[in-house]
């Protein structure tokens, strides 16, 4: 067994016996952090009545309070994966969660909206340096066999944390603890993050790149300035009018990206350090599955805002009502999710992640078509089919395409590419949030009568889900770019017809005459 101190990834549990129970220890302390910056992403949603009401938050501020930690997250993601190579991943993720912890009991404790809106800031920032720890410790700690199981796992907790968020939201924000209203869906935060820094410095093994590398601070630089230049804009798009200043910094942002690009390939060849490691993107799996990662993000990011506001405002539903809604989506992603990796990716490799693809545009079209039919009479229980045949589509995605995407990049590399991961995937939330503003907002008018109101959500919420089975489409097209079977599946079954082929060999001549 290895050190816990080992930083050297030679030394790496990877190689260690199968009953080395201590890296299953600090996966469910990882997957517990993926899990808790999860929900922490939904389950300001449900709560949005609840804040506006109590702390006297303007739109414009609600919209800072769900898109700062988007912003902060996305344009850190890549660098906290870099630090983590860097300077090792367990002391990153243990830094990024006692922040976490810290900036949710100021979110908890928050005296206004200006202080809200700065701490999900800091919020998502410390996320930053956390989330991307979680899949490199996994890619470090686990060898090729095992990852499948482990990726399923993580589809599982990636699935339960997106759904549960609303719920769990819904029941503190309902149960006003303490008279607190809001506030328990940040301070919920503080126990778990307190036994995750225990135990994480107990049970979690230190890993670093195997070859001195250096923080590329012009790297940073320009993807923080391009990430905030795209999504900044869409952002406050809607509440600004849509100004001409704000369309000429998103195309700007191209620009940015261009010479983030140019600058990258001179960082490489000068000392081999650069922030982002453009080699990856020669990998195909990589590549294909970073562009399936940010379309999946618009669609996630379309779809869970608009979902949301339909049932409070469009539906009048109290918001354990909305939560509650959610809970066979929930189901139906766990179980699609676990299954995929153990059962159906090694036997039908991509076609899974294409049919849940599909499995996902059929249930937003049964739910068109309900919404169409039902209007604003719509019950729980007629959402129960759409949410379950979506809920199975994104498990049969959420946890094959992490395996998929990671399964052909460098080990020395897996900081920079759990990085990349995460970040276009925010990227693309932050699209569709953005987007929201057009297609869904863009069809709602707010001035007619009352009684006309719950119409007008319908027909915003029917817009927006046609958004997002176009999307869809899109992923599906891309999907045929991944490779049939991830890297590691494939190699294990050519492995297993060499054995089966040389031990027909050897047997040969004792059954020849």
């Amino acid at each position: 067994m290895s050190s816990p101190t080992s930083t050297s990834t030679s030394t790496l549990p990877d190689a260690g016996p199968p009953s080395d129970r201590r890296r299953w220890f600090a996966l469910a302390i990882v997957m517990t952090a993926a899990f808790m910056d999860l929900v922490d992403v939904t389950i300001v949603n449900i709560a949005i009545p609840s804040i506006q009401r109590d702390a006297g938050a303007t739109f414009s501020q609600i919209q800072w309070i769900a898109a700062g930690y988007t912003l902060a997250f996305a344009a850190g993601l890549i660098t906290g994966g870099r630090l983590g190579d860097i300077h090792g991943r367990k002391r990153l993720f243990l830094i990024g969660i006692t922040g976490f912890t810290v900036a949710s009991a100021l979110c908890g404790f928050a005296v206004n909206p200006e202080m809200l809106v700065a701490s999900r800031i800091l919020q998502g920032g410390m996320a930053a340096l956390m989330v991307p720890q979680v899949l490199s410790i996994v890619h470090a700690t686990f060898p090729a066999h095992e990852r499948g199981k482990v990726f399923g796992l993580f589809g599982m907790v990636v699935g339960l944390g997106a759904v549960s968020g609303p719920l769990l939201g819904a029941l503190l924000t309902e149960w006003n603890i303490l008279g607190l209203e809001w506030r328990p869906i940040f301070l919920i935060n503080l126990p778990v993050g307190v036994a995750g820094i225990i135990l994480g410095r107990k049970f979690i093994t230190e890993s670093k790149a195997p070859r001195a590398l250096k923080l590329d601070l012009v790297g940073v630089v320009l993807v923080t300035l391009g990430l905030l230049m795209l999504i900044y804009p869409l952002t406050r798009g809607r509440e600004l009018g849509w100004p001409v200043w704000g369309h000429l910094m998103m195309a700007g942002s191209l620009v940015v990206f261009g010479a983030l690009v140019a600058y990258e390939k001179w960082k490489t060849a000068k000392d081999g350090s650069p922030l982002v490691e453009l080699s990856l993107f020669k990998v195909k799996s990589f590549a294909a599955g970073i562009a399936v990662q940010t379309v999946f993000g618009v669609t996630m990011g379309i779809f869970f805002l608009v979902w949301t506001l339909y049932m409070q405002y469009g539906l009048g539903w109290t918001p354990l009502h909305a939560g509650l809604t959610g809970v066979p989506f929930s189901v139906a992603v766990s179980v699609a999710a676990a299954t995929s990796v153990q059962k159906l990716v090694p036997r039908f490799g991509r076609k899974v992640l294409q049919a849940g693809a599909l499995a996902m545009a059929v249930g937003l079209l049964l739910y068109i078509w309900e919404a169409g039919r039902y209007g604003a009479g719509l019950t729980s229980w007629q959402m129960a089919l759409p949410l379950v045949v979506m809920g199975v589509g994104m498990g049969l995605i959420v946890a094959p395409l992490t395996d998929a995407v990671l399964s052909g990049v460098p080990r020395e590399h897996a900081g920079s590419a759990s990085g990349l991961i995460n970040t276009v995937q925010q990227m693309g939330t932050a699209l569709g949030l953005g987007l929201v503003s057009v297609v869904f907002y863009g069809v709602i008018d707010e001035g007619v009568a009352p009684s006309r109101l719950p119409a007008e959500y319908v027909a915003g919420f029917q817009n927006a889900l046609w958004w997002a089975v176009g999307v869809l489409a899109v992923i599906f097209l891309v999907m045929f770019a991944l490779p049939a079977k991830p890297k590691h599946q494939a190699e294990a079954e050519g492995a297993e017809e060499a054995v089966v082929t040389d031990d027909h060999t050897e047997r040969e001549p004792a059954l020849t005459p």
